[in-house]
């Protein structure tokens, strides 16, 4: 629960609200739980709205960050603070939004098929020394490790795709991406 202020009199700022609410909610309070829902749901569309381009995307995330709230409120601790809690939840939802968005975007999606744009973009042979010094590095690696490494900085899988993939825990997964990378860091001088 929320302590008291020095003075007790004194308003409760919107966090302490929050915090009063979702733990009422908790406790099966219909009330609070719909105050909580409709007091959180114009900050959580402020937030998001600055880093994203249309308002319906921000309404998008929005609507998917109340149903977080609704899923895992009872994993909030009332104890502590409800903004970092609801905070932690924005950031998910608009990453995962975020992900989806520009994986869809075919548009900006090139083939290299046409030779002119191997020729401009992909063969430079200023940089073909680097290239295979960057193939060498990578074929000392052990198999795993290269693949672990590959899924992940190469072709944008995420830690726990790749820990799915390849039936690991995601933290092994992300030490042994980081590993690689500091690795690779130090073979290639950079």
């Amino acid at each position: 629960m929320v302590k008291p202020t020095k003075n007790s009199n004194a308003p409760l700022t919107a966090g302490q609200q929050w915090q009063e609410w979702a733990a009422a909610a908790q406790k099966g309070d219909k009330k609070s739980y719909n105050k909580l829902l409709t007091a959180i749901a114009p900050y959580i569309r402020n937030i998001v709205m600055p880093s994203l381009s249309h308002a319906d995307a921000a309404d998008d995330v929005m609507q998917e960050v109340l149903i977080s709230v609704h899923k895992s409120l009872n994993t909030y601790d009332p104890s502590k603070p409800f903004k970092p809690w609801l905070s932690a939840i924005i950031n998910f939802r608009r990453t995962d939004y975020l992900r989806k968005h520009y994986a869809k975007r075919d548009d900006q999606k090139t083939t290299l098929d046409h030779p002119e744009f191997i020729a401009q973009n992909v063969t430079n042979m200023g940089h073909a020394g680097e290239l295979k010094d960057i193939e060498n590095a990578l074929s000392d690696l052990p198999k795993k490790q290269r693949e672990i490494f590959q899924l992940i900085k190469i072709e944008g899988y995420t830690a726990e795709e790749v820990a799915e993939k390849m039936d690991m825990k995601v933290s092994a997964v992300k030490v042994s991406a980081h590993r690689t990378f500091k690795r690779l860091k130090g073979v290639l001088g950079e």
